[in-house]
């Protein structure tokens, strides 16, 4: 018998703080990037963390695809995507239950000048590696040098707009910026902490599995196998057990990834009981594939968790380095021809909505029709530099739902046309021949998979071939990073407080950068501008418009082929599992499972 818990979110997001809150002028247990943090200098938990958890047990999860490298931190190598949030601490942690406040971890506190042109933290003396080795200041600065001249282009960005960093004190570091960003100087506070020691006689950029990475973090990695399993566990000896941010959380002993090659065969490993939870992304999967003997019995339970973040976009993105995807009319004829309701049917049961705009699902989306007041203001000065819809307001074609979607595929080759090609005998054909190109997949997704092959029929209709090539993780990973595809699927998540981090995603900077995440090759003045006016808005409502001006650029760009996403997350998971019934407004995000369940075995 099914069991199912329908949560509900913490409350609407609260973004109507002011954005012009007081300077900060003296240390602070935290900072918010609107208005104060909610939780005061005497809090004592997390709102969605159980103080009173007990610690033991373990969690398994499981992951398509492999690994080669233990080091999350820079460009080479695949990595467990976990370790990055769960073995490794940064001098401030995020709460998921506000748009973007920051709280004290490795510091104890955090100050930002009255100019937003610098920030110091003091680190808490009691802050100590897995080894029982002090955080130190030479720790903290090494860690923010290495990482932003050698490690992962995440990092690089931000660093670059860094004008210095120095010790001031005997637990306190200045950083100073190159100009006034106050979002820049909380991003600082999210910088990973590495001991620099451990790397003294070793080249950092060098991936591997030898080196195992010394951290402050509740958890170590105790075991591992190549491509088959991770195993961190719980340090008895964690220095930062006491601190009100971690009360409550990263209470398990064990928390181990297993990897497989595909979904069906991480479904069968948790239908057997070797992995004890799982994220279902398919609403026809949820209804249809879970009613086992094992939930039927009660050792497993079901949970469908709301949250209140931005849809992001998932779907096919389009490489406009390729000649094909570099014309906007060409880019709307995929979009035509990928029949959604169709297909959102077939794999979905036509139960979750489709993607909108990247900011779908959330306060910060676009409104719909003409663009009005302030957002019009922003797009005004790049009229002529915008495609159709970022003024004048844009929808996503919607079929009749039948697999032909003969008025989907009839606008895709009058699109094609206008872009100069022909049909020829049933072939669409171009100065240089056919056009054909190829969908790059990772194996393992047999959700992509069967979307892809459905869309691959539609788009022969329209006289193009196309071909899908699976790769292994690695491979996958060593081509998109030299963005050696003409589309592949992509999911960008975003948050409720954009910011910063949108240059790394859709910034010109990115666009040519190997591994970056414009996997696009989005490069736009219209973007570089928006982005430019969320982090310099002078009040909520300036910043809001600007997101929704960014949001408007982003969907009429036509840069990706949106897909469904999920207003909810599907949990399954064995009955000794247990998280608090306050869900913080991100849902099931980073930094809630495994991080505030616990373990109780009945």
């Amino acid at each position: 018998m099914h069991t199912h818990c329908f949560i509900k979110g913490a409350g609407i997001v609260a973004l109507g703080l002011a954005l012009a809150s007081p300077a900060i002028a003296e240390p602070s247990h935290g900072v918010a990037m609107y208005g104060e943090p909610a939780l005061g200098a005497d809090f004592e938990h997390l709102p969605y963390a159980n103080p009173d958890a007990p610690t033991g047990g373990r969690i398994v999860t499981g992951e398509v695809g492999s690994f080669d490298s233990l080091n999350p931190h820079i460009r080479e190598g695949s990595v467990p995507w976990q370790l990055r949030f769960l073995a490794y601490e940064s001098l401030l942690g995020r709460s998921y239950d506000e748009p973007f406040t920051l709280y004290g971890l490795l510091a104890e506190t955090v100050e930002i000048g009255d100019d937003h042109t610098w920030v110091e933290f003091t680190l808490r003396e009691e802050a100590a590696f897995s080894d029982g080795s002090p955080v130190t200041v030479e720790d903290v600065i090494w860690s923010f040098e290495t990482l932003g001249t050698d490690g992962h282009p995440r990092y690089l960005g931000s660093w670059s707009r860094v004008e210095g960093i120095e010790a001031v004190g005997e637990r306190t570091v200045r950083i100073t910026l190159g100009e006034a960003d106050r979002e820049l100087a909380m991003i600082m506070g999210l910088r990973p902490i590495l001991q620099a020691a451990q790397w003294e006689d070793v080249e950092f950029t060098e991936s591997g599995l030898t080196n195992i990475p010394i951290t402050t973090a509740p958890y170590i990695i105790d075991d591992f196998e190549a491509g088959r399993f991770v195993s961190l566990r719980r340090n008895p000896d964690y220095w930062g057990a006491d601190v009100p941010f971690r009360r409550g959380t990263n209470v398990i002993d064990e928390v181990r990834m297993e990897f497989f090659g595909d979904g069906n065969a991480m479904r069968e490993a948790f239908t057997s009981g070797l992995v004890t939870t799982m994220r279902e992304t398919s609403a026809q999967a949820w209804a249809d594939n879970y009613d086992f003997p094992r939930v039927q019995n009660g050792e497993v339970e079901l949970a469908e968790v709301a949250h209140q973040r931005p849809s992001g976009i998932t779907g096919f993105v389009m490489n406009t380095r390729r000649p094909l995807f570099d014309d906007w009319r060409v880019r709307e004829a995929m979009i035509q021809a990928f029949n959604f309701e169709f297909i959102n049917q077939t794999i979905n049961g036509g139960v979750d909505p489709r993607i909108t705009s990247y900011f779908a699902n959330s306060p910060l989306s676009m409104e719909p029709g003409a663009a009005q007041g302030r957002v019009a203001e922003y797009l005004a000065p790049f009229a002529d530099e915008l495609l159709p819809g970022a003024m004048e307001g844009y929808e996503l074609p919607v079929s009749d739902g039948s697999e032909r979607n003969r008025d989907g595929i009839r606008t895709a080759i009058a699109l094609m046309e206008e872009a100069g090609y022909i049909v020829e005998e049933g072939v669409m054909t171009g100065p240089d021949g056919p056009v054909t190109f190829e969908i790059l997949l990772q194996t393992g997704s047999s959700e992509n998979d069967s979307i892809a092959n459905i869309y691959v029929e539609a788009l022969a209709r329209v006289g193009i071939e196309v071909n899908v090539t699976r790769v292994d993780s690695a491979q996958y990973r060593e081509r998109t990073d030299v963005y050696d595809f003409d589309m592949t699927y992509y999911r960008r998540g975003l948050s409720l407080s954009p910011g910063n981090e949108q240059r790394l995603y859709w910034g010109c900077e990115m666009a040519e950068v190997e591994g970056s995440r414009n996997l696009m090759g989005a490069c736009h003045p219209a973007i570089e501008a928006l982005v430019d006016e969320m982090l310099s808005a002078p009040s909520q409502d300036d910043y809001l418009a600007a997101v929704r001006a960014l949001d408007r650029v982003l969907i009429s760009q036509r840069y990706v082929v949106p897909f469904h996403h999920n207003p909810i997350s599907r949990l399954a998971f064995n009955s000794e599992l247990n998280y608090p019934d306050y869900i913080p407004i991100y849902g099931d995000w980073i930094g809630w499972q495994p991080d505030v369940w616990w373990v109780e075995e009945e």
